[in-house]
């Protein structure tokens, strides 16, 4: 093979990939949405389900060792799912994941309880409308965020340790600083984790389970951020029952 023919081929090896790559990408960006989509769903209709029903709502918050159980299997979801995927099969990461959504939506029933479901309504299109800009500012601009990633994963855990802080003093005054500066935690996480999935994605060479493994750890990470938005943005704005 002379070094014109070599040079071709390389060309066409690097056209078809290019080919891959952009036909690859539209589909894993959509399975990230879709999959966060359905988890957002799943935990919604869960707190609702558990909200309404008085024997299931006693049985998680008349037993601290429930509620403190179901905390910890969902720390041990996430570590599992986000530690561990590339050991896990897609479908059992999914599964995974769909559990996970089931227990945050048992734990977040009671949000029905302390605030109305007209401001918990209008919290959630809120945190819908900032999280959709958000994560359309971190999907299209140029501008490199990991060293913003950095300073806000930084400033989530000092909020981390604020909050176990005030589980013992109690200030409503320190609660609401929390409340808004993890509003701006999440608000930049969304458009840096956004980038990051991007960046990611693509790199894939195809839409294989290598790379849905990375969509659906990119939906956990979104669906987290999302989470973690509409409760601060509740604590803030939410009126109470």
């Amino acid at each position: 093979m002379n070094n014109q023919d070599f040079e071709l081929k390389q060309f066409a090896s690097a056209k078809e990939r290019e080919w891959t790559v952009s036909e690859a990408f539209p589909a894993l960006m959509r399975k990230v949405y879709v999959w966060m989509t359905l988890a957002l769903a799943i935990t919604g209709l869960t707190a609702y389900g558990v909200a309404t029903s008085p024997g299931v709502l006693q049985t998680i918050y008349g037993n601290s060792s429930v509620m403190w159980g179901i905390a910890i299997a969902e720390l041990i979801l996430v570590i599992t799912v986000s530690s561990a995927i590339n050991r896990l099969s897609l479908s059992v990461a999914t599964l995974l994941f769909v559990l996970y959504s089931v227990l945050n939506g048992a734990l977040f029933s009671s949000i029905f309880l302390v605030y109305t479901a007209s401001s918990i309504a209008t919290v959630f299109f809120i945190t819908a409308g900032t999280f959709a800009a958000m994560a359309l500012i971190g999907y299209t601009t140029k501008t490199d965020l990991s060293s913003m990633g950095k300073i806000l994963l930084m400033a989530l855990i000092g909020m981390i340790i604020a909050t176990v802080v005030n589980l013992f003093v109690k200030s409503t005054g320190l609660d609401l600083i929390i409340s808004y500066i993890g509003v701006l935690v999440f608000v930049g996480l969304t458009a840096y984790d956004s980038q990051k999935i991007k960046q990611m994605l693509l790199q894939a060479p195809d839409a294989g389970e290598g790379a849905q493994k990375v969509a659906l750890l990119g939906a956990l990470s979104l669906y987290l951020d999302f989470i973690n938005l509409f409760l601060y943005l509740l604590r803030i704005f939410g009126r109470r029952e």
